[in-house]
């Protein structure tokens, strides 16, 4: 099975280019409004969420405890981000993308304001957790907003400016926190956390100029009493368990790709490269400005060469820069960043459309954002695998006349291997570019109700496990066949038997 979905990568067609200005300035006023929505949200919640991982030595002098302590508050941030994915998901699937997405933004609005008040470290680690459970709401809701929204032939550069709000975010607050210092040296931390609530400013926007999505509101005449929505839910679950492993099991190879180029990278300069906190950030600057353009046009990329196929182009462009980004010397080093972070970035400037377009239909407030989120969760330790593998390996160091940590090769190893990874993982997956979101289930439940369909099944038993191959005839008449996610094959002739091929994962061949 694994050779004839990577003959399927393989065979995706490549479709015509069009013009990206076209494609940007064809978009009408509520489109417009709507991405530019959903790109502050997650940009400004980028900018609430940097704002600790920017003034931790700061805080840990105010409480009177270490950079380590307070690091504990940005771990519980990420560690809750997929509770927060499941209930803002679960809201926007039952009640719409709009209102959910409002509610999220006060929320980490809120926690941000209050915690600018924070009298001491319990509180403090408290509001930064429920902050969490808001921040990993937020992407999810955005990025259906915004995908449900589009044409389909411009989702692939809006996926990938969309998925930079997070680096635009990081250079905001960077930027802010570099001018309040430059104007007085002194401020206090907490000030940078009263800006941060500006984005229930976003609110007001959110209300008064975006609608509600047509799919959404297209799927909400079909709307049952809240046990049937969970229901289905666990029906969806049951049916669909290896499209959601699979999201999961990729998005935990993208998040350690993320993390994994970026978290101690910034140590790796300061203690084993003796870079000046200038410079350092000068490389980091460098850096994200090569993420959001990497984003931008790779992202524009996989709507014609196909997601998987872009993924893996990138994560292989990606590998090539390992070197330079480790081992370059003088201010080559810099360009090795900026070039990894160009293909790191580019190939998650795929993941909204990519994880929007497998989605089954009904849930794609939930979908995306919960492997998102869950992923994210897997990950989080990441840069903490890195320094202890660095540590286990110490290297001489001239310039302080003592072992230090070998951060340099542990990264180079390690992203070799996340990159390999999920080139390997995109490959033998799937994708459904160009999927209709305004036609999902409908016509398929009409025919059901209409028309009785036969089913055949068989199984064989592997290593014990009783494994049931389905074989769903075609219905009485010239209808669809279906499979679980609402794709269908329409117009086959009366009495054939319709198999969809393994290159086509959304039909589940083979179940426990």
């Amino acid at each position: 099975m694994v050779f004839r979905r990577w003959c399927g990568f393989m065979s995706e067609p490549i479709e015509p280019m069009k013009n990206p200005w076209r494609l940007i300035v064809n978009l009408n006023a509520t489109q417009r409004l709507t991405f530019t929505a959903a790109f502050l949200g997650w940009a400004l919640d980028a900018f609430d969420f940097f704002t600790v991982v920017l003034t931790v030595p700061q805080i840990a002098q105010e409480f009177g405890l270490g950079p380590a302590k307070i690091a504990s508050a940005i771990t519980v941030t990420l560690m809750l981000r997929p509770v927060g994915a499941i209930i803002f998901g679960l809201l926007a699937d039952r009640y719409g993308r709009r209102y959910p997405l409002m509610g999220n933004i006060f929320l980490y609005s809120l926690m941000e304001f209050l915690t600018g008040f924070a009298p001491n470290f319990t509180v403090f680690f408290a509001l930064r957790a429920v902050f969490g459970i808001a921040m990993g709401g937020e992407w999810g809701l955005g990025a259906s907003l915004a995908m449900e929204s589009l044409p389909t032939e411009a989702r692939g550069i809006f996926s990938g400016i969309l998925q930079q709000g997070y680096s635009s975010g990081h250079l905001l607050a960077s930027f802010v926190l570099f001018c309040l210092f430059e104007i007085k040296p002194d401020i206090s931390w907490r000030v940078l956390f009263y800006i941060g609530a500006s984005p229930a400013l976003l609110i007001l926007f959110l209300r008064f100029f975006v609608p509600e999505s047509e799919t959404f509101e297209r799927q909400k005449d079909k709307a049952t009493s809240a046990g049937d929505y969970m229901k289905s839910l666990w029906a969806m679950l049951k049916a669909e368990w290896t499209r959601v492993l699979y999201g999961i099991v990729l998005m935990a190879c993208f998040n350690f790709m993320s993390h994994g180029s970026q978290d101690l990278y910034p140590t790796f300069l300061r203690i084993q490269m003796h870079y000046s906190p200038v410079r350092m950030s000068v490389t980091n600057i460098v850096a994200s400005f090569g993420a959001i353009i990497g984003g931008t046009i790779i992202g524009y990329f996989s709507q014609y060469f196909g997601r998987r196929r872009t993924i893996v182009v990138s994560s292989l462009c990606g590998l090539l820069f390992v070197p330079l980004w480790v081992y370059g010397p003088g201010y080559s080093m810099a360009l090795g960043a900026f070039g990894l972070q160009f293909f790191v970035q580019g190939a998650w400037g795929v993941v909204p459309v990519f994880l929007n377009e497998i989605s089954p239909g009904n849930f794609r407030g939930t979908f995306p954002g919960v492997v998102y989120q869950i992923g994210n969760l897997i990950s989080a330790a990441s840069a903490q695998i890195q320094a202890k593998i660095g540590e286990s390996f110490p290297v001489y160091s001239e310039q302080d006349d003592k072992m230090i940590a070998d951060y340099g090769k542990t990264q180079a190893i390690f992203m070799l291997v996340v990159f390999l990874s999920i080139s390997f993982i995109a490959s033998v997956g799937f994708e459904e570019r160009g999927k209709d979101f305004n036609d999902e289930g409908g016509s398929f439940q009409k025919v059901v109700d209409e028309y009785p369909m036969e089913e055949e099944q068989e199984y064989v038993y592997i290593f014990g496990w009783r494994l049931y191959r389905l074989q769903l005839r075609l219905f009485t008449k010239n209808q669809v066949t279906h499979n679980p996610v609402g794709a269908f094959h329409e117009n086959q002739r009366v009495g054939k038997r319709c198999e969809l091929p393994m290159s086509n994962p959304s039909c589940l061949h083979w179940i426990i």
